[in-house]
């Protein structure tokens, strides 16, 4: 597995990332969204670069115009519901991707253990398709590698690209051991310590409730 960290070349990416992390910036609701789908754009637009191209013949008013135009076939995968906000900034820029979408979360089990569990999914075929799978937070990696398997059971990408803003150095390591080499992870930023409760610090906090309110 690649893994790209956007955060390390200096851009307005960082801006974002500052502010979505900022406690006092945070609390409006609507700005941590639009960050997040701001996020979402850049993600895009960087991951379009690697993708498959063609000349098409573009007819203008005045003639022909050849004009290199995207040949892959996109599914925009998220897993619900801090995952949306990102999922719309990515398909703002891949209007004709195909969509997925997955139901996880952490089920507490005695002590700090838990494990994920999934309770919807929904997705195309995947079969010789690109996958982009997004997830604002990379804690220890085990939603998205559980997200990723459910969605390959219903066909095989020719890639994935993974996209998470924020990671754990732990997730990385883990995701480089269960991830096959026809992927890429994304990130805007890798924190370096997981707390015992599988929290990363700094971070940001809990990015479903901060977009969408507190949950019981």
């Amino acid at each position: 597995m690649k893994v790209i960290n956007l955060g390390e070349t200096n851009s307005l990416l960082n801006n974002i990332v500052a502010q979505m992390r900022d406690k006092v910036i945070q609390k409006d609701r609507m700005r941590f969204r639009r960050n997040l789908e701001r996020l979402g754009e850049i993600f895009a637009y960087e991951i379009s670069k690697t993708l498959d191209y063609s000349i098409k013949d573009v007819v203008t008013p005045l003639g022909i115009a050849k004009v290199p135009t995207l040949d892959t076939q996109i599914v925009a995968a998220t897993i619900l519901r801090a995952g949306l906000p990102l999922h719309q900034g990515i398909i703002n820029f891949f209007d004709d991707a195909q969509n997925a979408f997955v139901a996880a979360y952490r089920k507490y089990d005695k002590g700090d253990s838990f494990h994920i569990n999934i309770e919807y999914a929904s997705t195309p075929d995947l079969d010789g398709k690109t996958l982009i799978l997004a997830d604002t937070m990379l804690a220890t990696g085990a939603s998205l590698e559980i997200a990723y398997k459910r969605l390959c059971e219903e066909g095989e990408p020719a890639y994935t690209h993974l996209v998470c803003p924020v990671s754990s150095a732990d997730a990385v390591e883990h995701l480089k051991k269960s991830m096959g080499k026809n992927v890429t992870l994304w990130v805007a930023a890798i924190d370096e310590e997981l707390t015992s409760h599988s929290y990363i610090v700094p971070g940001l906090g809990d990015a479903g409730d901060l977009a969408y309110g507190d949950k019981i």
